[in-house]
């Protein structure tokens, strides 16, 4: 199993569940910064048509291509759930952001042999590593 910093220099393309339109939310500002560092953000919302410059998918099997990460934006109980797609479209890791815990999801994404990260902040493990896809 990967460590968070190695699944971040691994990846490339993030699928973000739960990205927001409103820029006080972490779930706006940390992939806006994940993008200004180089990763390509795919934001999934069912209410939103446009993110980031990107356009906005209403689950994670509407994504036409490949994603190397599933980032988690939404509570522990819809986690599950979130997990279950990410082995259906055969994403190698799921990360749930700070303040998400779910047993229920580190168990399907184990036994699916994906990677998994909870309770952790993509921008700090970022910054932590010195990480960037720049240049």
């Amino acid at each position: 199993m990967r460590s968070a910093q190695q699944i971040l220099a691994d990846s490339a393309v993030i699928a973000v569940v739960g990205a927001s339109r409103d820029p006080r939310k972490a779930a706006h500002s940390v992939p806006l910064q994940m993008q200004r560092y180089g990763w390509r953000i795919i934001p999934v919302n069912p209410t939103a048509d446009e993110l980031f410059g990107e356009p906005v998918y209403r689950s994670l099997a509407e994504i036409p291509h490949p994603v190397d990460l599933v980032d988690v934006f939404r509570p522990a109980r819809d986690a599950v759930e979130v997990v279950r797609e990410a082995v259906a479209i055969g994403a190698p890791a799921v990360w749930l952001q700070l303040g998400i815990v779910s047993p229920e999801s580190r168990q399907i994404a184990t036994e699916a042999g994906l990677d998994y990260v909870e309770d952790r902040c993509l921008i700090v493990e970022r910054a932590a590593a010195g990480l960037t896809r720049l240049g």
